[in-house]
C-alpha cells in the first residue's frame, strides 16, 4: 500500500499540478478502481486535495517540500506587481491562497491602513467571510464551496450559521463582475476589501486584495485589483489567455 501511495504522489511532477483520476491511473498504470481508493485515502490524510478541477498536492505534501515551492513561486511572481499596486493606491495589499476552508496570507504590503489591519503573513481566516476567499470560491463547483465553507466555520468562533443559498448568489455576483469580490466589515471591523483571483489553467491558485475603510468607494480601485491579478496569472502562465480562447472557440461541425 505504501508503495502505491508513493507511486501516486510521484505522479504530481510540478507544484501546481492538478490531475484527474484518469491522469493518475494512466501515469501509475494502476487500475482505475485501485487508484480511486488510494486517492480517497490520501485526501483524507491531507496528502492530496480534491476539487472539481482534480487532485493536487495537499497540506502535508507541501509542508514536507513535495511541491512546497508553489507558494514561493506565486509570491515571487506577484511581488513586484502588488508593490506597484500598493504604491499606486496607498492601500494595504494582501496576497493569499486557499487552504481548505481558509485563506492563507502569503504576503501583506504597507499602505496607510496597514497598522489597523490585523492580518499577518502566515495567518489564516475563514474563506467565506473574506473577499479573498470569495474571489477564489466563486470559481469552484458548488459542492466544493459548501465543503470549504463547512471547514472554515468549524472551530473559528465566528459565525455559526450561513445561508448557503444566499452565499451561492453572492458568488454568482462575483462571477458576473468578472471575478471581483467585495466585503465590508466581515473579516476586519470598520474595514472594507476588494479582491480578485489569480487563475491557473485548472482554476484559481491565489488571490489579491486591497483593504481600505469600510465606507470607502472600493469600486474605484477594483479594476486595478483585477488587472494586477491577471498580470500575475500571465506571469506564471504566459499562454493562459490563448488557452481560454481555444476552449471558447466554437466547434465547426460539417454537414453531410
Amino acid at each position: 500500500m505504501v508503495e502505491r501511495m508513493t507511486l501516486i504522489l510521484d505522479a504530481f511532477p510540478h507544484r501546481t499540478s492538478r490531475l484527474t483520476l484518469e491522469d493518475v491511473a494512466r501515469a501509475t498504470h494502476l487500475p482505475r478502481s485501485t487508484a480511486h481508493r488510494i486517492l480517497d485515502q490520501l485526501v483524507k490524510l491531507q496528502w492530496l486535495e480534491h476539487t472539481s478541477f482534480g487532485y493536487s498536492l495537499g497540506r502535508r505534501s507541501l509542508q514536507l517540500g513535495g511541491g512546497g515551492d508553489e507558494a514561493s513561486e506565486l509570491r515571487s511572481a506577484a511581488s513586484p506587481l502588488i508593490h506597484a499596486l500598493m504604491l499606486r493606491t496607498g492601500l494595504t495589499v494582501h496576497l493569499a491562497t486557499l487552504d481548505e476552508g481558509h485563506v492563507h496570507y502569503l504576503d501583506k504590503i504597507g499602505g496607510r491602513f496597514a497598522s489597523t489591519v490585523p492580518s499577518k503573513v502566515g495567518g489564516h481566516a475563514p474563506a467565506y467571510s473574506t473577499a479573498l476567499g470569495k474571489a477564489m470560491l466563486a470559481w469552484l463547483a458548488p459542492e466544493d464551496v459548501e465543503q470549504r465553507v463547512e471547514a472554515g466555520m468549524s472551530g473559528t468562533g465566528g459565525r455559526t450559521a450561513l445561508d448557503l443559498n444566499a452565499f451561492h448568489r453572492e458568488l454568482h455576483q462575483v462571477r458576473s463582475r468578472r471575478g471581483l469580490a467585495f466585503e465590508r466589515g466581515e473579516s476586519f471591523q470598520h474595514l472594507g476589501c476588494v479582491a480578485a483571483a489569480i487563475q491557473a489553467p485548472e482554476g484559481p491558485i491565489g488571490a489579491i486584495s486591497l483593504v481600505g475603510e469600510a465606507g470607502a468607494c472600493l469600486e474605484r480601485v477594483a479594476p486595478l485589483v483585477l488587472d494586477t491579478a491577471r498580470r500575475v496569472s500571465l506571469t506564471l502562465f504566459p499562454d493562459l489567455e490563448s488557452r481560454r480562447m481555444r476552449r471558447s472557440r466554437p466547434q465547426v461541425v460539417g454537414i453531410i
